[in-house]
């Protein structure tokens, strides 16, 4: 049996990647730290660090137990919450969201959450998706409504640190022009089309995607401005300083003097869905939740469990 205090030690060593900081973090002395690593590789019969002079250096054994402190950190900090909870008055739910979801999706979600179950208290979480998979893992936020672009979702069916994704929807990508642009009067654009405008970003994380989809057009982005903000870059192509690349959900409401057009395919897309702890895949809450976005969204509930 692995000793939990040794773990958290080995934890913070890792994270330090010394001893000596580790001691630092945890008030303890370097000697106490050193004696605690050996008493955990012995009752592991194997080693989990690398010492030398240059330092230490986690070995294969340790880099798996890294993994498993870091989930059963996560565990215990849950469990202190989900204590917390039940002592509380009353149920409590908290969901993280990023803006657009939060401002398009959420909404008329929760309106059917609140009527079903009013005596849920809610708290809403502004995040952006990495922060967000970190606050579920943690048990700070009980689900997170958050996205990934091109590729793989942010969790996989085996991952390790007990996550479940529940797709949503499909939230294509259009180009937002200025009123009075060449191409405003066309039902549909290509990439080929945007050669030689320039772009105001909405989005940090999206920039390699349109840097990709603008390779395979045949030309390279010309950036005017890299926002982390749809609706601030919305508001400077309205200006004309540029032209965006926007998701459906994060189209402004307010659009006068821009126009928005669908991107043809090929054509980059943000996947919406939500992220739960497998731990909570049976509390009515967070099924209720996920269910009503689900419902304003149009598709039929996945969660399982």
């Amino acid at each position: 049996m692995i000793d939990v205090q040794r773990l958290r030690v080995f934890r913070e060593v890792a994270r330090q990647g010394s001893f000596n900081r580790a001691a630092a973090a945890l008030r303890l002395t370097p000697s106490a730290v050193s004696q605690q690593i050996s008493a955990l590789e012995r009752s592991l019969g194997a080693s989990v660090v690398c010492r030398s002079t240059r330092g230490i250096e986690i070995t294969d054994a340790g880099r798996v137990l890294v993994d498993a402190a870091d989930t059963i950190a996560a565990e215990l900090e849950c469990a202190e919450r989900e204590i917390a909870r039940l002592s509380a008055a009353g149920p409590r739910l908290t969901v993280a969201t990023f803006a657009s979801g939060g401002q398009r999706l959420l909404p008329g979600a929760l309106i059917r959450f609140r009527t079903a179950h009013p005596e849920v208290s809610l708290t809403v979480l502004e995040s952006e998706p990495a922060d967000s998979l970190l606050q579920v893992r943690s048990g700070a936020a009980d689900l997170a409504l958050t996205y990934h672009y091109e590729g793989a979702p942010p969790v996989r069916p085996d991952d390790r640190s007990g996550l479940t994704w529940i797709p949503l929807l499909e939230d294509p990508m259009w180009i937002v022009l200025p009123a009075g642009h060449r191409l405003a009067g066309r039902d549909g654009v290509a990439m080929a089309d945007l050669r030689g405008e320039r772009w105001v970003q909405g989005c940090l994380t999206a920039a390699d995607m349109l840097d990709h989809y603008a390779g395979l057009a045949g030309f390279e982005v010309d950036v005017a401005c890299r926002g982390t903000d749809y609706v601030f870059a919305q508001s400077l192509v309205k200006v004309g300083v540029g032209i965006s690349l926007v998701p459906h959900t994060a189209l402004t409401a307010d659009a006068g003097g821009l126009v928005m057009v669908p991107l043809e395919p090929p054509r980059p897309a943000r996947h919406i869905g939500v992220a739960i702890a497998r731990r909570r895949a049976q509390d009515p809450a967070t099924r209720a939740l996920v269910d009503a976005l689900s419902q304003e969204v149009g598709v039929p509930s996945r969660i399982t469990g």
